[in-house]
This record gives structure tokens, sequence and C-alpha cells, in this order.
């Protein structure tokens, strides 16, 4: 079994920063993908980045690209989400979630966290 376990999510204003974890336990975390999900109110689950087992290869959402950055510590089995230059339209509930697949299709992922919220006033 794997686990995951959001933290970071806070109250911040437009413009600001907020780094996300994304702490893993319970299975091999090197073999794992890991993504960086949202739903904002009223709106669909998104995809917002994800990264490889290797850290290699990174996807970024339209959305947030060049805003946001990836990333993981194997060694720490954390996965994080640096959020730079946050908007209101960041303000969402962000979700950590693994896979042994590569892809941003939240089907495709077996295990979830259960979710931090993010909120980005103006």
């Amino acid at each position: 079994q794997v686990q995951l376990v959001e933290s970071g999510g806070a109250l911040v204003q437009a413009g600001g920063s907020l780094r996300l974890s994304c702490a893993v336990s319970g299975r091999t975390f090197l073999n794992y993908a890991v993504g960086w999900f949202r739903q904002a109110p009223g709106k669909q689950r998104e995809s917002v980045a994800a990264i490889n087992w290797s850290g290699g290869l990174t996807f970024y959402a339209d959305s947030v690209k060049g805003r946001f950055t990836i990333s993981r510590d194997n060694a720490k089995k954390t996965a994080y989400l640096q959020m730079n230059s946050l908007l209101p339209d960041d303000t969402a509930v962000y979700f950590c979630a693994a896979t042994t697949k590569w892809s941003m299709n939240s089907q495709a992922y077996d295990y979830w966290g259960q979710g931090t919220q993010v909120t980005v006033s103006s």
C-alpha cells in the first residue's frame, strides 16, 4: 500500500508563493510517478503537474506553466509543488497522487492524498 499526505496549503495574497509537500509512505517511492491535481469550487478536477520516478520528466498544465515547479526528493520520500505568482484562480483543494504509469489522466493514479486547501486572495 501507498499512503500520501499533502501539507502546506494556506491563505495567501495574490502574487505570493507557497510550497506544497506530499509525503509518501508504504511502498517504494522510487517506482511511482507523482502528480498534483486541484479542484476548485464548481469546477472539475484538473491536472496541475506531474513528475516521473527519476525526476527527469515533468509536465505542467498551461495554466500554471512558468509559475509552478514540481520536484521530488526520493531520499525523503516527498514530492513538492512550488507555487509562485499565485492568482485567485489558483484557489482550490490540491491533491497529490501516485501511479506506476506516466500519465496526467487522473484515472491512471492509484493512490491519493486527502488534499490541502490553497486560498489566494486578491
